[in-house]
């Protein structure tokens, strides 16, 4: 047998892999280090012009700034095909960061792979599993003492494989990856679906599922559908009580939470200067809530403002070296434009249940009214990866100040969530921290907490109607705390405190009064706050585990009995034929998020081990046949059960199936657990109206078939108790639908079509049944 170091060889051979560390240290104008923890990885923006004029020459037109940051990470830009929206581009990212709960799947598929150390720069960050219950420092006791298994794994997996390790505490994957990591221009994915949040410096960051960033850490060029552009023009300025929040919010409205599929959402005009860097990725990071690809901000002195103030002033003057790069051509075409007046915007809050249905705060109180929500607010809850920047802090305690000034403190409940370590050390520094005590809040740990599900709430009981305001990203059905009942809206960290202080939706800080202690009116001042501190930031605590350079005696156990971690079994191998007589484990009406489909909440800790979390799938969705959640007729017994029990007795009896879904199939998260369950247990396709883009990806790099109707209509002419074959998969080919035959209980049959956008590489993920499946062949 050859020996192992030849095997890899040939298999980053055959895949295309580039020397990543010998690349990285070929000449360039100057050697600036991507990062503090990396002294020896260097920016490539010398690389990034060279295959930029490749590109621009080849195109003959002006370039976007997303298309020169794309294209200039192209593994073959002299012959890559470019059509925006068509072709699949083999792209070379610069790095990959991934949370807790996602990095388990990732490092266990990658431990699969065979390689012994990751090709780019990688992190993993220990931010999800913490729950909030108590407060900061006894909620982060506890989660060192609850998981402290799986910390144990991804600590010792990333100092086998090369990968650096935030340990819990050190804050939020991406406010840890804008204040270290991101940098204009670079191309980062992440195993988080906000990992957009990176744009407010610049750079493109995409998030994906863990096989996507397996391929990343393997030296594989990573594929990506050519992205359209929608550019928003922004002109004005914010001031007053709008924020950067209020762009995202208005977006969202506009776009709807499929808008941006398939697209990156580009900001560009003079309104730029008058956002801070923590503000522009505020809007990038909620971009993910409209289904962008991604969401950028060109290149600006705010940009390098925060650069120099996070000690990386050596990036920021490189960047202006290539400024010409960082920013889109004069005259470049977008696919779709929206402009907005940040003069005229005024603040917006969102929800409920969707983060798209949008309201100005001055009207929000008299729709709530109309539609039966609940007007008291029972929670305030600001912070999250999306919201809790020094300013964001800032600007909610210049609030608070003012209501204790009066003598009032905060109606509702209300808890703060720093981002990182560096925030919450430095809001304690600067009184910040204090003063949100004192009117009444609750600071949590670093970590994402309520809004991922985190949250170990006592003040309601699950089925009560209720109404939360938060400044976090998405505020889908049960959320934030697994009632279907909560009315969860997202707003600016400022009007959340400005809510919670009044206790009710029907509050307009902008022109209501409120009562002092004195029995006076008076009116709330628009919040002022520095964006950045003035003095240094404090950095806290060191929360960071650099990899050993010699992991050689490294081990990474994983217990065989063990209820958190499950090393990973190959899936099969499609058999050659045609998927005849698949039975319909449900067909789900309406949204079906991520959420629903793979619950978070008390099933994080499961995240490691493929069978034990398999039993949330698809709890949340509602099934058509009776209107319920997690209720299926079992095809064989005709009685209703749970989704994963029935699933379970279709696999034990050797019954292939299939889910139907409705419009935007799998938005949200990027867990690819909602991809992995249904494979695991015995799914082989999922056929819907339209899928969110990360969850299509996921779902084919598992060895499913994510499929849509040629005509939206046929959705309605499938019934839960129909049988169906897919026919047409010995011929599968790109762009080439797919038959299906509708076998009805009384003996009549329909003919429909099925799309599909598999290209050729991912048609050998299927056939191979999954991507890592694909890879192991070519390793042999």
């Amino acid at each position: 047998m050859a020996p192992y170091s030849l095997l890899v060889s040939r298999l980053q051979k055959a895949l295309g892999v580039r020397q990543y560390h010998v690349a990285s240290v070929l000449c360039q104008r100057a050697k600036v280090a991507m990062s503090h923890f990396e002294p020896n990885e260097y920016i490539r923006y010398d690389l990034l012009e060279k295959n930029i004029n490749i590109v621009r020459k080849r195109l003959n037109r002006p370039l976007t700034l997303s298309e020169k940051i794309v294209y200039g990470h192209l593994d073959d830009p002299a012959n890559q095909e470019i059509e925006r929206g068509k072709t699949y581009l083999r792209l070379r990212p610069d790095r990959v960061a991934m949370q807790d709960a996602t990095a388990q799947m990732a490092m266990l598929q990658f431990i699969s792979s065979g390689l012994p150390k990751v090709a780019v720069p990688s992190t993993i960050h220990c931010d999800h599993l913490i729950e909030a219950q108590l407060g900061g420092e006894k909620d982060l006791r506890r989660a060192k003492d609850i998981n402290q298994e799986v910390y144990n794994f991804l600590a010792t997996a990333g100092a086998k494989y090369g990968v650096g390790f935030w340990r819990p505490g050190s804050g939020i994957i991406h406010q840890i990856i804008l204040e270290n990591y991101a940098y204009p221009g670079v191309l980062l994915i992440g195993t988080d679906s906000h990992t957009p949040n990176g744009g407010g410096l610049g750079g493109i960051c995409i998030g994906v599922g863990g096989a996507d960033a397996v391929d990343v850490m393997a030296g594989i060029p990573w594929e990506l559908k050519c992205p359209k552009v929608i550019g928003v023009k922004l002109t004005g300025s914010l001031s007053g009580w709008t924020s950067p929040k209020d762009v995202i919010l208005k977006v969202a409205g506009i776009l709807t939470v499929k808008g941006g599929t398939g697209a990156i959402v580009e900001y560009h005009g003079p309104g730029v200067d008058s956002i801070s860097c923590t503000g522009m990725a505020t809007i990038c990071n909620m971009g993910a809530e409209i289904g962008a690809t991604t969401s950028v901000f060109p290149y600006n002195h705010r940009m390098k403002k925060y650069l120099s103030k996070t000690g990386r002033a050596d990036i920021a003057n490189l960047a202006d070296e290539f400024k010409d790069h960082l920013v889109p051509d004069s005259g470049c075409h977008y696919d779709q434009l929206i402009e907005i007046n940040l003069s005229e915007l005024k603040p917006h809050i969102n929800g409920p249940f969707t983060p798209d249905l949008a309201h100005p705060v001055a009207e929000v109180g008299s729709v709530a009214e109309k539609e039966g929500w609940p007007l008291d607010i029972r929670v305030g809850l600001i912070g999250s990866c999306t919201n809790s920047s020094y300013e964001d802090m800032g600007r909610s305690a210049a609030v608070a100040k003012q209501a204790l000034a009066h003598g009032l403190k905060c109606k509702s409940q209300f808890t703060i969530t720093p981002g990182s370590e560096q925030i919450r050390a430095t809001i304690e520094r600067d009184g910040y921290a204090q003063i949100l005590r004192d009117v009444g809040g609750i600071v949590l740990a670093n970590a994402c907490g309520p809004c991922i599900g985190q949250w170990d709430r006592k003040d309601i009981k699950k089925g009560e109607k209720n109404t939360i305001v938060t400044s976090y990203n998405r505020n889908f059905t049960g959320r934030n705390d697994a009632n279907p009942e909560t009315h969860a809206f997202v707003t600016s960290p400022e009007i959340v405190t400005a809510l919670a202080i009044a206790g009710t939706l029907k509050f307009n800080p902008e022109t209501d009064f409120l009562t002092g202690k004195d029995g006076k009116k008076f009116k709330l001042e628009a919040p002022d706050a520095d964006e950045l501190p003035r003095a240094e930031f404090d950095p806290g605590q060191d929360t960071y585990q650099h990899p050993p350079k010699d992991s050689s005696g490294q081990q990474v156990d994983v217990s065989p009995t063990s209820q958190r971690l499950q090393l990973l079994e190959p899936f099969d191998k499609w058999d050659g034929q045609d998927l005849e007589d698949l039975q319909i484990l449900i067909k789900v009406k309406g949204k079906c998020t991520t959420d629903h489909i793979s619950a978070a909440g008390p099933w994080l800790k499961f995240r490691g081990h493929l069978d034990n979390i398999s039993n949330n799938l698809l709890i949340g969705a509602i099934n058509v046949e009776n209107g319920k959640a997690n209720s299926v007729r079992n095809a064989v017994t005709q009685e209703f059960g749970p989704v994963p029990d029935t699933a379970r007795y279709y696999k034990k009896h050797g019954i292939r199936w299939v889910v139907i879904g409705d419009e935007n199939y799998g938005e949200g998260s990027s867990r690819e657990h909602a991809a992995l369950e249904p494979r695991h247990l015995g799914g082989r396709a999922i056929i819907t109206k339209s899928f969110a883009r990360i969850h299509e990806t996921n779902l084919k790099k598992q060895g499913l078939l994510p499929l849509t109707f040629a005509d939206p209509a046929d959705y309605n002419k499938i019934h839960p108790v129909d049988k169906l074959t897919i026919q047409g998969l010995k011929d599968f080919a790109p762009g080439k639908p797919l038959t299906c035959i509708i076998k009805h209980p009384n003996g009549t049959q329909e003919t429909i079509l099925l799309n599909h956008t598999f290209n050729e590489t991912q048609i050998e993920w299927f056939r191979a049944g999954s991507a890592l499946n694909r890879m192991k062949e070519l390793q042999k």
